[in-house]
């Protein structure tokens, strides 16, 4: 009985977004994936796939895929493995082929990089910028603080940030109620000087239903503001939304928060997502080395005899 490929992706999107709760944009690059991979023939897309005889055939579609993608960068290679992998899982679950293809797939490795972030003097530079735009009465200003301060003051996603609907702050409690990735709901907690900022801008916006304006604020639009923000103010790198975001990790990680409560604060799945921001111990060891190592006094001793 043929079998027809653009009915199982069909299917199987339909389970990732009912089921599993995918976002928009997961459900978005597993179709990609997908469609590359199965519904590809000389080098064009087709809309519908043609019906194939069996699933050996999807795997050898599956095969060509792979050495299509060879070129592609570790990062992009992975995530486009491991829809397959949960594709061909998905098949295997729901009794559709007797074998899980799957178990042959696997993902390279990837290094691990340090995320970039800002140092607080340079966070304090930006906040510094803002206040004279703020005493200039520049326009916009009082947006562009807001959206800087849920970023980096409580480490939200930039789709978070620009999504935000006002019932969603709770001004007494200092806090917000946040849907993250696959509609799970976090409380986020900023400090005051954040609320300070979201206060200005609901005396602005009133009226509106999201922080923002009367519909959310386009993330392309949040990230080309907090871009340009990073140029006026002359940083050494380029400032990016999800930067702002690794920087809030790192500075509550460096002033002692522990990895549970970060990863809470953060919404993410796994310990081992937030584990990454460990990197900024590094610097902070070297300093309590220099402060507290009984040769750090020796060698500070001999200097003063010098």
């Amino acid at each position: 009985m043929p079998i027809e490929v653009s009915e199982l992706i069909d299917n199987y999107l339909k389970y990732q977004e009912n089921i599993e709760s995918s976002s928009a944009l997961t459900i978005r690059a597993y179709r990609s994936d997908l469609k590359q991979a199965f519904l590809f023939k000389n080098k064009k897309m087709f809309l519908l796939g043609l019906p194939i005889s069996d699933f050996n055939e999807l795997w050898s579609l599956s095969r060509a895929a792979l050495l299509r993608w060879g070129n592609l960068s570790l990062a992009s290679r992975n995530r486009k493995i491991a829809t397959l992998k949960s594709f061909f899982n998905w098949l295997y679950q729901n009794k559709k082929t007797d074998k899980n293809y799957a178990e042959q797939l696997i993902c390279p490795k990837v290094p691990r990089k340090i995320p970039h972030f800002l140092s607080v003097d340079e966070i304090i530079s930006v906040l510094q910028y803002l206040d004279m735009c703020m005493k200039e009465n520049r326009e916009s200003t009082v947006q562009i603080k807001a959206l800087f301060l849920l970023l980096y003051g409580g480490g939200l996603r930039v789709s978070e940030a620009c999504n935000l609907r006002w019932k969603q702050v709770q001004f007494s409690e200092r806090r917000l109620l946040i849907k993250g990735k696959g509609n799970k709901e976090r409380f986020a907690i900023l400090p005051d000087y954040s609320f300070s900022a979201l206060s200005a801008l609901k005396e602005k916006n009133q009226k509106t239903d999201f922080v923002f304006g009367d519909s959310p604020l386009n993330t392309r639009t949040g990230y080309e503001i907090i871009r340009t923000l990073g140029k006026k103010v002359g940083l050494m790198n380029p400032l990016h939304p999800h930067a702002l975001r690794h920087s809030f990790a790192t500075h509550m990680l460096a002033s002692g928060t522990n990895l549970r409560t970060l990863q809470s604060l953060l919404g993410h799945d796994s310990l081992q997502a937030t584990e990454k921001y460990t990197h900024l111990s590094i610097d902070q060891l070297a300093r309590t080395m220099d402060a507290t190592h009984p040769l750090a006094f020796l060698n500070l001793n001999r200097a003063r005899t010098k």
